[in-house]
């Protein structure tokens, strides 16, 4: 339709005015205003010669007398508002009604293919609240990147070396009595990360040892016994010593087991798992290579850096004197080995905007290397999330497990369902699955609602709540829509001759924008876009719903028709919450 208007104001333009090659500014006609499509005007004036109110005006007759497909206009200060015939609209809808898979653009054969990694967990504790975003995110920008008609890996590069692995195994080591998650009956993952907890308590108390016998606290930090013991581990690691390999490769399957339970749980998976351990050594030899090319310099004490002064930024290392790798050396190294892998168009970060500057040194780096598809790699850079109690610190045992918020979640959504009463009759079974997706669906869309970019607060409580734009909102209304079908007991129809009334009209245009939703939230690797748009989405048809007595009508066309009308709103609605990785229920 906007392809069509524009070609008709191009021909308007050149019989008023009898100029060609003019721009033409398309734009959605603003809520408060009648229309559909809204015509900038303020560009035709140099060429009218009159006030925009009287150009808009010629320019709408115009295209009323040539264009079948615009039924009205109206003038608002330089904006020529056009309104669509309601046969367009309803051929529209007709199309999208018979369409299962509308909005959904299905994989081509030369489709391109595009690697989002996310997640990317350290291996000395449990995920928490801020995984959470991250896996979420991750997740699914995958699934509507995916949708828009892309293929996509799911990767994540799992952080299993270095000193902070290093800490929870000695720690274990001293303390931990050859004691073991199944002896403990504790998950994988928490029973590490206990140790990495108990190794910054021993720590600590080492260091105000060292201080009370008259140690300096600088020099207390870099002697602490604990800490030497575990630096000492770590040269045992990197030269390969049996014992350390044996004990490190069984924390880590400790760990590996629980993040898959985690995983498991908030539907999360990956198409491939990268590891630290085995990056950093094609990391190295690529920074060697670098180093031949001339791209990189060494220092006197051996130590490899890069210098990108002249784009405005500063020195890099890229490999320690001692010939140590850096968190820069593997992700040099991975970002190769998945263009290896899966000859991808474009490859998505999605970490914190913490490691914003890391992204653009990472991206010039493989650049200088001679890689193209350097301009093709993108940090969805996300803002961290906070709790109405405040921060959190790993180190220190204060953060949210990812685990304990998610059993708080179901319980909330529990204790929440009864007291409304809204499970009334609903066999255990079912109930215990509807909490589940209640709770989970209701930690999701809070989390994907809000911009990536912008730091946010998660608030279990609000986000739970069954009214406002929350998940349980959108759920009870596919719920709602669901129980009208039932009661109507027959397959919905659209027959010729029906007259839509307004808020018919705005749902059907309302549901006619998906498909560009689908696109702009893929191409702006932002869930947000289809979150907010579902919940608009869910407001109206809640409006029309207040409104309109949906089975009750003077004919059975019209009723069949309102009934397609709020089918097509739950096919949506489901859809665009599967690309939000949430469950809708069909009774609630």
């Amino acid at each position: 339709m906007e392809q069509l208007i524009s070609q008709h104001v191009i021909d308007a333009i050149i019989k008023l005015y009898g100029i060609e090659n003019v721009e033409i500014q398309l734009q959605k006609t603003r809520k408060e205003f009648q229309g559909d499509i809204t015509l900038v005007v303020f560009p035709f004036l140099k060429f009218s010669k009159k006030g925009p109110e009287q150009t808009a005006n010629e320019i709408g007759e115009y295209l009323l007398e040539i264009c079948d497909s615009i039924s009205a206009f109206n003038s608002v200060k330089g904006f020529l508002n056009l309104s669509i015939v309601d046969s367009f609209w309803m051929s529209q809808f007709s199309k999208a009604f018979d369409n299962n898979q509308f909005g959904i653009v299905g994989e081509t054969k030369d489709a391109e293919t595009v690697v989002v990694e996310f997640c990317s967990p350290n291996t000395n504790k449990p995920l928490h609240l801020g995984h959470i975003r991250n896996n979420l995110l991750g997740y699914s920008v995958s699934k509507i990147i995916e949708a828009s008609g892309k293929k996509v890996k799911k990767v994540q590069v799992i952080n299993d070396r270095g000193i902070h692995i290093c800490k929870s195994m000695i720690a274990w080591s001293l303390f931990g009595d050859n004691q073991t998650p199944e002896s403990t009956n504790t998950k994988g993952d928490h029973f590490v990360g206990h140790y990495y907890i108990m190794f910054d308590k021993v720590y600590k108390e080492q260091i105000q040892e060292l201080i009370d016998k008259g140690s300096i606290k600088e020099e207390a930090e870099k002697n602490a016994p604990i800490l030497l013991q575990a630096q000492e581990m770590l040269r045992k690691w990197e030269a390969k010593d049996t014992e350390v390999i044996t004990l490190w490769q069984k924390m880590n399957n400790w760990v590996y087991q629980g993040f898959e339970s985690t995983h498991k749980r908030l539907g999360i998976e990956f198409d491939k798992n990268y590891f630290e351990s085995e990056t950093y050594l094609l990391g190295k030899k690529n920074v060697f290579e670098g180093l031949e090319k001339g791209a990189f310099y060494q220092k006197e004490d051996g130590s490899i850096w890069i210098d990108l002064t002249k784009e405005g930024l500063d020195e890099k290392i890229l490999l320690r004197s001692d010939g140590t790798a850096v968190y820069m050396t593997q992700d040099i190294g991975t970002a190769i080995n998945r263009h290896e892998d899966f000859d991808f168009s474009n490859m998505v970060y999605t970490v914190g905007n913490e490691q914003d500057y890391h992204f653009k040194v990472l991206f010039l780096i493989l650049k200088k290397l001679g890689y193209k598809w350097a301009d093709n790699c993108f940090h969805l850079s996300y803002g961290m999330v906070d709790l109405p109690s405040g921060k959190m610190k790993s180190r220190e045992g204060t953060v949210v497990d990812a685990d304990d918020l998610m059993q708080e979640m179901y319980l909330n959504a529990k204790t929440i369902s009864q007291e409304l009463g809204k499970l009334e009759g609903m066999e255990e079974k079912d109930a215990e699955t509807l909490y589940e997706n209640i709770g989970l669906g209701a930690l999701k869309y809070f989390m994907l609602k809000v911009d990536p970019k912008k730091r946010m607060l998660f608030d279990p409580k609000e986000s739970i709540d069954f009214n406002g734009n929350t998940a349980p909102f959108i759920q009870y209304t596919h719920a709602r829509i669901q129980s009208i079908i039932r009661k109507y007991a027959k397959p919905a129809t659209i027959e010729d001759g029906i007259e839509m009334i307004d808020k018919e009209r705005d749902l059907i245009k309302l549901l006619m924008e998906y498909p560009q939703i689908i696109q702009d939230s893929a191409s702006n690797y932002s869930p947000a876009l289809l979150a907010n748009y579902i919940y608009d989405l869910v407001k109206e048809f809640n409006g029309y719903y207040q409104n309109v007595p949906i089975l009750v009508a003077d004919n059975q066309k019209t009723i069949a028709f309102r009934v397609a009308i709020s089918q097509k709103v739950a096919n949506v609605i489901k859809s665009g919450m599967n690309l939000l990785g949430i469950s809708v229920p069909d009774k609630m």
